[in-house]
């Protein structure tokens, strides 16, 4: 992202109040805009260019072309290493790179070979997200990434075909009902391992903790930026790693939620009609347009119910940073998506 372009002036952190939920529901919606996919190298350099030159000072304030590089720059750099996430697993990407895999996921009548053939294939775009978007000042090693795949694709697959053998069994349900709880066997095989992928592919940063900094007043920022200094981490927090990953977990639910739970539903009804009935080729483009549709409202929801960039109280930290605080005795750390 932009704070880790050349410059040590920063820039303000988005053109919404990101305290407030709605502030940060509308800079997630420029973070996952599929507008930014199209930008091209030569666009991508062009927006960094200008973002370093308003951070050392050759542009006085931001304008809208500014705040339009910083979009795209936000988009599709990750904020520790500057590096361009690949492609299919920025947030910008999220709707397209998920649609395919949920809709196989909630095909009706799936075999076990489909179910479990469908699990796979979104535990590892899973992983993919994660490594790709995870707090980069914990590298992982190539072992956790291979143990947590493995073991978030059992979860799944488990959760998956337990629950699918035993949703026929429940004789006590009308068959309507057994229809509709068949339908979210996916949400609660994706939710259960969503939640189990995050911390088993993010458990290094708990283990050995993230960084860490100081809260700055307006009058510290400036000072610091005069004097062409960067602002410096203080230390790795393992307190602060467990808030994040368990946030981004909490996110990844709300997320898959309304996604996994919404289009089945509304498909169960719809297939009770007579023209749908009438017209059955129509089940598949219709669960596409169900998911794309609530995966584009869902998507900005889910991922403000946090900040990334957040402060807390550093008392609520290790002891070692309760006399570090910055600004109302306060230490901000990079959550990840």
């Amino acid at each position: 992202m932009s704070a880790s372009l050349p410059g040590n002036r920063d820039l303000p952190s988005s053109q919404y109040d990101l305290k407030t939920y709605w502030g940060r529901v509308r800079h997630s919606i420029d973070l996952s805009d599929p507008r930014t996919l199209f930008t091209s190298s030569t666009g991508l350099e062009h927006a960094k260019d200008l973002i370093a030159q308003y951070k050392q000072s050759k542009i006085p304030q931001m304008t809208p072309e500014l705040w339009n590089a910083k979009k795209i720059v936000d988009s599709t750099l990750h904020p520790d290493n500057g590096e361009p996430v690949l492609l299919p697993f920025r947030m910008s990407c999220f709707v397209f790179s998920n649609l395919v895999v949920t809709a196989g996921m909630l095909t009706p009548g799936l075999s076990t070979a489909g179910t479990v053939g469908w699990q796979v294939a979104n535990q590892s775009l899973n992983v993919a997200i994660n490594f790709s978007n995870a707090n980069k000042s914990t590298p992982l090693s190539t072992s956790t990434i291979v143990q947590s795949y493995f073991m978030a694709v059992g979860a799944s697959c488990g959760v998956a075909v337990g629950l699918n053998s035993i949703v026929p069994r429940l004789k006590s349900l009308s068959p309507a009902a057994r229809t509709t709880l068949g339908r979210l066997v996916p949400f609660a095989a994706v939710a259960s391992a969503g939640v189990l992928n995050v911390f088993l592919m993010r458990g290094e940063e708990i283990r050995q903790g993230i960084n860490v900094y100081p809260t700055e007043t307006e009058a510290q920022r400036k000072k610091r930026e005069e004097a062409d200094q960067q602002l410096e981490p203080i230390g790795k927090s393992k307190k602060a790693a467990t808030l994040a990953v368990g946030e981004t977990a909490v996110s990844r639910v709300l997320n898959a939620t309304p996604i996994m739970v919404l289009p089945p539903l509304i498909l169960v009804r719809l297939q009770q009609k007579d023209w749908l009935k009438q017209r059955p080729r129509l089940v598949l483009p219709l669960n596409l347009g169900l998911i794309f549709a609530t995966s584009i409202f869902a998507l900005p929801l889910a991922l403000a119910a946090f900040p990334q960039r957040q402060a807390v109280s550093a008392k609520s930290l290790e002891k070692e940073f309760w006399d570090k605080g910055g600004e109302d005795g306060q230490l901000e750390f990079n959550r990840g998506i």
